[in-house]
């Protein structure tokens, strides 16, 4: 099994507890690297090779009270940026025309009608 990323919901109201969830998480076999994240901080970002997600939940609601397993995901390790494309447009916009649009950087015959 490769790496993997999980996520988890948990109720963590101050920063005493988001410390609290992190040590639990971190010291599981497995675990790489732990992060805070969602829009209320209320979710563990988990990233590891080989980690029990089940036990990892088990063990933060028996500690927390309340955890939710949100996601299991495989890790991607290399993360490439998506470059966008140097665009050319051949002829004006009109309504009701299909355009013929041909990128520059690759296959210049390449057309979207």
């Amino acid at each position: 099994m490769g790496k993997q990323k999980v996520v988890i919901r948990l109720s963590m109201v101050d920063a005493k507890k988001r410390s609290k969830a992190l040590k639990i998480v971190v010291g599981l076999d497995g675990v790489t690297s732990a992060s805070v994240d969602g829009n209320e901080k209320d979710q563990i970002v988990v990233v590891g090779d080989g980690i029990d997600s089940f036990a990892l939940v088990r063990k933060l609601r028996k500690r927390m009270k309340y955890a939710e397993l949100v996601s299991v995901a495989p890790e991607d390790e290399k993360k490439e940026e998506a470059k966008p494309k140097d665009i050319e447009l051949i002829g004006w916009p009109r309504p009701n025309i299909y355009y013929d649009v041909r990128t520059i950087n690759d296959d210049p015959w390449c057309c979207i009608m």
